[in-house]
């Protein structure tokens, strides 16, 4: 699947579109700022996230984190454990705190 700009998120979140986010970074950096999504930091709780979540294999997943690289590292997990829908924030929260206005 396609990754998702940070534009095309905010729109999907001002619609009320049905979406789940998770957030991959640290917990300190999810305190600092976040946009709602579930914290399941990447090397602590992702693993155990994946698999509470077997049977969710066909719904949209939207991951993030501050980059986008370890929410790449992320999507590649869901994928590998059979998630057919995950996207990566492209440019994570750095982007969104840079063309989104609060």
């Amino acid at each position: 699947m396609n990754d998702i700009s940070v534009q095309e998120l905010h729109q999907r979140i001002l619609n009320g579109d049905r979406i789940t986010l998770i957030d991959v970074r640290e917990v300190y950096e999810h305190e600092e700022f976040n946009i709602g999504g579930e914290l399941a930091p990447l090397q602590s709780e992702l693993p155990l996230k994946i698999g509470a979540m077997h049977g969710l294999e066909e719904e949209e997943i939207i991951v993030y984190c501050r980059s986008g690289n370890r929410s790449q590292m992320a999507k590649m997990m869901f994928e590998q454990s059979g998630f057919k829908n995950v996207r990566n924030l492209l440019g994570g929260m750095n982007s969104w705190k840079e063309n989104i206005t609060v």
